[in-house]
């Protein structure tokens, strides 16, 4: 959870140099569902996420040279400099992509789950989302497809309250998101988001039933998103958040409570954060150093990473 958070705030401290000419949504404040749930998976088991897609991408194992240098139109980047922020895709760590389009990759973890579940492979497919995402039609035809083969995929909703500014009670009715899947015939579960270990345990008991043949899953989590819907900053002045709710969303911080935890139960040592903190700045600083040193794409290349 440190080092996603540490490398979006180096990303943050540096777009406004104009370098990175894509738009950026960053999941500072939602690290716990991202960690806590790819913690549970295996090497094999694939991932498909969404427009704040870097903290998934980074706990599924995504490479973060090649992530940044994504993000900065490098030749080396994941996607060779083509996609930007929300195309990210690492197939060595089953990181299958992530796309801007609300909703796009729910049907293609179903697909990938179908696919795991006739070759018999025991993967599971994962995919997160967000509560705006919920209201696309083909999140509910997936759902419906995966319940009636009884497919091996997880639904992750990551639940924090907007649609870009929109609260979620004016855009959808008075019901909890996880009835509804669990009316589509999904095994459901909910809890705290900015809790890591609850994120764990649950996403655990999901992916194991999934895997053991159980049918498809559905968690969803509350977080709380600290900066704008998209890019680096905050916008706490345009006042679509009242200021006790976002100094309650800061201070339930999922990697101050957890490191808090660790300390209190002397799992780990002040000495040990600080050592961590010096790898994790020193890892994000030589990121950049070669993302920025990497080749722009070439045009004769163009024809290339277009078909698998």
């Amino acid at each position: 959870m440190l080092r996603i958070r540490r490398a979006e705030e180096a990303l943050a401290d540096r777009y406004a140099e104009q370098e990175m000419r894509c738009p950026m949504h960053l999941c500072i404040g939602q690290e716990a569902v991202a960690v806590g749930v790819c913690q549970t998976l295996q090497s094999r088991d694939l991932v498909f996420s969404n427009h704040r897609a870097h903290g998934h991408y980074l706990a599924k194992g995504g490479d973060l040279t090649a992530m940044i240098a994504e993000l900065y139109g490098r030749a080396t980047g994941c996607c060779g400099g083509r996609g930007g922020s929300m195309h990210l895709i690492d197939l060595e760590a089953g990181f299958m992509g992530a796309t801007p389009i609300v909703g796009g990759t729910v049907p293609l973890a179903v697909g990938a789950a179908w696919a795991a579940s006739l070759r018999d492979t025991g993967q599971v497919a994962v995919v997160f989302f967000g509560d705006g995402c919920f209201e696309e039609g083909v999140v509910h035809e997936s759902m419906n497809f995966a319940a009636l083969h009884r497919l091996p995929v997880l639904f992750v909703c990551e639940n924090n309250q907007f649609s870009v500014y929109t609260r979620l009670d004016r855009r959808q009715p008075d019901r909890p998101i996880h009835r509804i899947a669990s009316a589509h015939g999904l095994r459901v579960d909910q809890g705290d988001g900015n809790d890591v270990e609850t994120v764990y345990q649950k996403a655990r008991m999901a992916c194991e039933l999934a895997r053991s043949g159980a049918g498809p899953q559905f968690l969803e989590f509350s977080v709380y998103r600290w900066r704008e819907h998209c890019g680096p900053n905050f916008d706490d002045e345009l006042a679509y958040r009242q200021t006790d709710e976002i100094s309650a969303g800061l201070s339930a911080c999922p990697v101050r409570r957890f490191a808090a935890i660790l300390l209190d139960k002397e799992v780990i040592s002040q000495a040990d954060v600080e050592r961590w903190e010096s790898e994790i700045a020193s890892e994000v600083s030589l990121a950049f150093e070669v993302a920025l040193a990497a080749p722009v794409p070439r045009a004769e290349d163009a024809w290339t990473k277009v078909y698998a």
